[in-house]
């Protein structure tokens, strides 16, 4: 393991802003757009969430790698973040159901990270200056020579992601003895959306990101999700048809984060870059069909842009989030179609905003024809 310790490091913003510290993870350089979360817990989470994909995280709990790195709690295949930033790296963890340590996970993942940063002061800084490109590096401690490198990095506006995140082929989920089956295009999902599907005795077939519409409704599924995933839903043309044409069957869709920009885009209403996004476990939403209000965790950097909706005759509010009024949920009259911006199979509430999985499950079945005995 790299005594990184003793290693210095250097995070360049966009804007010109330097910050040192010293090298965390893998020695070397890497880019993306920076934000922030305000999660106590959940570190291994953020950096398995592709929607993740191609952002520097900062943390902004001081301690990051205090309960180590366990294999059961990833939610993809590997890290998705393009980079770390702490104030407190613990190589050293107290959790006997840890594999390794924070340290040796960041080496085999080549995950390059900088910690004894003075968070505070950044994550200020990005909530006044808004996202922004930023480059780490524990190789070049040269400035200028960062910011010809940073300068090539491109904006996330207007960029595609999806189709590097998703799986290569389809894939099962569940038992193949279930009673109802579920599409899934997978545009960056998290396992624990799958395993909450698993848990309410749903089958799914997991999708590419751009497998056709055709393909997927030759499985004879019951309903269609569309996951959450990286990346401007503007510049995700294909995945629009695909709503399209998933609205055309009639069937019952859920959507989640990705999939509700796309649900809205789909019906016309557009979508817009957040001056930082919203990425926490602590969100108040408020369901004003029911008039009853949810804790729950986000992980967003577009939104839905809601004097659209407002002009809308087919797309109904849902959700707003009573920090910022911003929209959280939609659905569209005379469809079984409907999606939250928020990850409900997340737990800060701890379950507040499971029933939508019940709710979705509970269509399907409507849905469902009888069969003759």
């Amino acid at each position: 393991m790299t005594n990184y310790s003793k290693l210095p490091a250097i995070l360049l913003l966009e804007d010109g802003t330097v910050f040192h510290g010293k090298a965390a993870g893998k020695i070397g350089t890497t880019t993306g757009e920076i934000c922030f979360n305000t999660g106590t817990t959940g570190y291994q989470e953020i950096f398995t969430d592709p929607s993740y994909y191609g952002q520097i995280m900062v943390t902004t709990n001081a301690h990051i790698g205090n309960y180590g790195i366990a294999d059961a709690e990833s939610e993809s295949r590997q890290i998705q973040i393009a980079g770390l930033v702490c104030k407190n790296y613990s190589v050293n963890y107290s959790r006997n159901q840890a594999d390794s340590s924070i340290q040796t996970y960041f080496e085999d993942g080549n995950l390059v990270g900088i910690s004894d940063i003075d968070t505070r002061s950044l994550v200020r800084h990005i909530r006044n200056k808004g996202a922004m490109n930023a480059i780490i590096s524990s190789e070049v401690l040269d400035v200028a020579d960062l910011k010809k490198q940073l300068d090539k990095v491109p904006s996330m506006a207007g960029l595609e992601l999806s189709s590097v995140v998703t799986t290569d082929t389809p894939y099962y989920y569940g038992s193949e003895d279930a009673p109802l089956r579920l599409a899934v295009l997978d545009l960056g999902i998290k396992r624990n959306i799958l395993r909450n599907f698993d848990a309410r005795k749903v089958y799914a077939k997991v999708f590419p990101a751009k497998t056709p519409f055709a393909e997927m409704e030759a499985w004879g599924a019951d309903g269609y999700f569309v996951s959450n995933g990286p990346g401007d839903p503007a510049a995700m043309d294909y995945a629009v048809q695909t709503m399209k044409d998933i609205l055309a069957s009639d069937k019952p869709l859920f959507g989640i984060c990705l999939g509700h920009q796309l649900l809205a885009l789909a019906n016309g209403i557009r979508t817009t870059k957040m001056f930082n996004g919203h990425r926490g476990i602590n969100h108040p939403v408020k369901n004003i069909i029911e008039n009853r209000c949810e804790i729950t965790s986000q992980n967003h950097g577009f939104g839905v842009v809601a004097e659209d909706i407002e002009k809308s005759d087919i797309v109904e509010i849902t959700h707003v989030n009573l920090n910022d009024q911003s929209i959280e949920g939609i659905r569209i009259k005379g469809k079984n179609a409907f999606s939250v911006q928020y990850h409900p199979e997340s737990s800060p509430g701890p379950h507040d905003s499971r029933y939508l999985f019940d709710e979705f499950v509970q269509l399907m079945e409507d849905g469902k024809p009888v069969l003759a005995n």
